[in-house]
């Protein structure tokens, strides 16, 4: 890969957030710049330094945090050549299915170029991915472009067995790049 691609990697509150870390390292390594922005709810499933380590970039916690940009979430996905949210939970799809921008991420995902793609792996129990109103707000933003791959199936966190699982990060990660045209 010649160009360095800029992926913003979203991170939400599930317990497959821990799995973020190993999609950055891998994006890393595949010399892409790597902005994680993490969720509030996220923070309680893993911290900052494991992604500022690996991708020698600060974390964006905040709608308030700034970078050498006055305003960061702005300066970000006006660099962004992807917008990546792995995982990403029913309230996370519902926010941007919705339009609403009270977070880091919501705030960034608006102010995308419209040509950026965004690739959403979701992370939730079955019965909440097979919600009418989940399926409604994974319609409208496919109907948008936006891709989504997963969820698998498998034994949950919750003890349920089914659909819900994030999809394997070296399978997000390769799409990624294929989206990217990078492999």
């Amino acid at each position: 890969m010649n160009d360095l691609k800029n992926i913003v990697l979203g991170v939400t509150g599930s317990i497959a957030a821990h799995k973020a870390i190993d999609l950055a390292s891998l994006l890393t390594k595949f010399n892409c710049g790597v902005n994680v922005i993490l969720s509030a709810d996220a923070e309680e499933f893993v911290k900052p330094l494991p992604f500022e380590t690996l991708t020698r970039r600060p974390v964006v916690r905040s709608l308030y945090d700034r970078g050498e940009a006055p305003v960061l979430h702005i300066n970000i996905a006006d660099e962004a050549d992807m917008l990546l949210i792995a995982p990403a939970t029913a309230n996370t799809i519902a926010k941007l299915a919705y339009g609403l921008a009270d977070d880091p991420l919501s705030c960034t995902a608006l102010a995308l170029k419209s040509e950026t793609p965004v690739l959403i792996a979701p992370a939730m129990n079955g019965k909440m991915w097979n919600h009418p109103a989940t399926r409604s707000n994974v319609s409208i933003l496919s109907n948008r472009g936006v891709e989504f791959i997963g969820p698998d199936e498998g034994m949950l966190s919750c003890g349920y067995e089914g659909i819900g699982r994030i999809w394997p990060v070296e399978g997000i990660s390769e799409r990624a790049l294929q989206v990217l045209n990078c492999l």
